[in-house]
């Protein structure tokens, strides 16, 4: 018969062999075969036709593999190999050779973990709640400097030793503070329009420099020269090696200028003034090189990239909400984000391509982005009202970020190590709180 025909090419009996498996098929040798009421030799009885002989050797075949002479009946139907010595890359669909070079299996990454509350708050009574002026700065050396109404205030946050440095008086106030790039001297902008150098090491007053007509609500630092932002819509540039109070004048803001950075390489100075507009400036001309007016609100959060020459992020005000990105070699306007709250500061990372953003009305948080993606890292939120002050230490792993909800917060962007005091839940509070006063 036809099913004879089948049974004598493909059924042949095989020397004994264990058959193993990847996915837990039994193996089925030595199983008893009477509780499939199949007998372990062909049917005798002289009743059965020849179909059903063939029919059960075939039906035996199939679930119990060839016939193995002299094995001892199993008391299990199945029984599983609980060991195997296929190697698990054997698995990928691709395959892997172990010996030699393939496709690379690197562990997979975790996604890095950013605290929900600050690992540190310091009360600031006297923290104004101005959008335009610029309180904070974290110097080389690990000391940060706080504008607290009239006084400035140095914190090491090393010893979490608090100094105070000056005090301008009843009759003047603080408008802005920056480090120079030594970190041992400490630009102090006044309401007065004056510029004044303090020696933080010895708290004394190295300077004071005249120029500005009013307030003096941004600096910045490139090497000895220092650039001062004011009310007055002027930017002036000072050499503190040289006798007079200033070198030269830049003139192309119609508003005050309330942002300020310098690039780097410490060739281009970017500016960003409350008519809305961005300038770029070089250092052999006293006329903007570049012009940008696609803001709709004050500029005055200006960031340049430490990975990539003549990348800068630019964010506008409550009535605008956007980052923009340029590319200043090129004049080219490389693309914008609606963060949907007003922007108050830009800070790149200097460890990672990432980006910190600080916020006001309606928001008041800070965000981490990942660039060019710009997806949202982690959102990070702590303070009562918008947040108008940032600096990034100078390890590049923590930021401090100042409201007008007269409070310091200490965000850490990279974990912990073991050894340190890790973020836990309770966040500020495990600390205590304190005041820089």
């Amino acid at each position: 018969m036809p099913i004879n025909c089948i049974i004598d090419s493909n059924y042949n009996n095989s020397p004994s062999r264990t058959i193993y498996s990847d996915r837990f098929i039994p193996s089925r040798s030595g199983s008893n075969f009477a509780l499939f009421d199949i007998s372990n030799s062909p049917a005798s009885d002289q009743g059965k036709e020849d179909r059903s002989i063939a029919y059960q050797s075939l039906l035996r075949a199939t679930l119990f593999g060839p016939d193995t002479p002299g094995t001892p009946a199993s008391r299990n139907i199945f029984r599983y190999k609980t060991k195997t010595k296929r190697s698990l890359h054997s698995l990928q669909p691709l395959g892997y050779d172990e010996s030699g070079p393939g496709i690379g299996h690197s562990p997979v990454k975790v996604p890095r973990k950013f605290p929900t509350s600050p690992y540190k708050a310091l009360d600031a009574p006297g923290l104004e709640d101005d959008f335009y002026l610029n309180l904070v700065d974290w110097s080389p050396n690990n000391v940060l400097a706080v504008g607290l109404e009239s006084c400035v205030y140095l914190w090491n946050a090393c010893g979490n030793k608090v100094t105070k440095l000056c005090d301008l008086g009843i009759r003047d106030s603080i408008c802005s503070v920056g480090w120079a790039q030594c970190g041992t001297h400490l630009a102090v902008g006044a309401n007065n329009g004056q510029v004044q150098i303090w020696d933080a090491s010895n708290c004394r007053r190295v300077r004071t420099m005249e120029g500005h007509r009013s307030r003096v609500g941004v600096l910045a630092w490139s090497s000895s020269l220092l650039s001062s932002g004011s009310h007055d819509k002027s930017i002036l540039q000072r050499d503190i090696r040289a006798r007079n109070d200033f070198a030269s004048k830049l003139v192309g803001h119609k508003n005050e200028v309330c942002g300020l950075k310098w690039s780097y390489d410490d060739r281009e100075l970017a500016s960003g003034g409350n008519e809305n507009r961005l300038l770029v400036w070089n250092q052999h001309s006293t006329q903007p090189v570049l012009k940008h007016g696609e803001h709709t609100a004050a500029v005055k959060a200006i960031a340049w990239s430490p990975h990539r020459h003549g990348l800068l992020a630019s964010g506008g005000g409550a009535t605008d909400r956007c980052i923009r990105f340029w590319d200043t070699t090129t004049n080219t306007h490389l693309s914008c984000l609606d963060t949907g709250s007003q922007i108050s500061n830009l800070v790149w990372s200097k460890n990672v391509n990432e980006l910190v953003s600080t916020h006001g009305s309606s928001q008041d948080h800070i965000i981490v982005w990942r660039y060019p993606t710009m997806s949202k890292l982690a959102i990070l939120t702590g303070h009562t009202t918008r947040v108008l002050y940032l600096a990034i230490s100078p390890d590049g792993q923590k930021i401090v970020t100042g409201s007008g909800d007269e409070t310091l917060c200490f965000w850490r962007l990279v974990p912990a190590s073991k050894s340190q005091n890790t973020d836990s839940k309770i966040g500020a509070s495990s600390f205590g709180r304190t005041t820089i006063r």
